[in-house]
């Protein structure tokens, strides 16, 4: 089993920055990928960065690119997502997530079996 509990998020304004944690417990990560999802209201959950645990490779959104930039920090098992340039259409719940088997880089929600609870980012215009 893997607990994950995700904080940093909050209402900011167009332009501005926030910074997303994922802390992670139970088993090891080591040889599993990393991943942030969001959903928007009335919107399906959609992508937005992966990471492998061990090599820390990593995947962006096309929409995020630039912008976002997923990390990780290996001694403290935690996952980041810093977020600059934020735009109202970025405004959603934001998961992070923990596969269950070794896949790399995945996109898919289904591939992911641990979520946590969500975090709020709200940006206003």
């Amino acid at each position: 089993q893997v607990q994950l509990v995700e904080s940093g998020g909050g209402l900011v304004q167009a332009g501005g920055s926030l910074r997303l944690s994922c802390a992670a417990s139970g088993r090891t990560l080591a040889t599993y990928t990393m991943g942030w999802f969001r959903q928007a209201p009335g919107k399906e959950r959609e992508f937005v960065a992966a990471i492998t645990w061990s090599a820390g490779s990593t995947h962006h959104a096309a929409f995020v690119k630039g912008r976002f930039a997923i990390s990780r920090d290996n001694a403290k098992n935690t996952m980041y997502l810093q977020m600059n340039s934020l735009k109202p259409e970025d405004t959603a719940i934001y998961y992070c997530a923990v596969t269950n088997y070794y896949i790399g880089i995945s996109t898919s929600a289904s591939d992911y079996g641990y979520w946590g609870q969500g975090t709020q980012v709200t940006v206003s215009s």
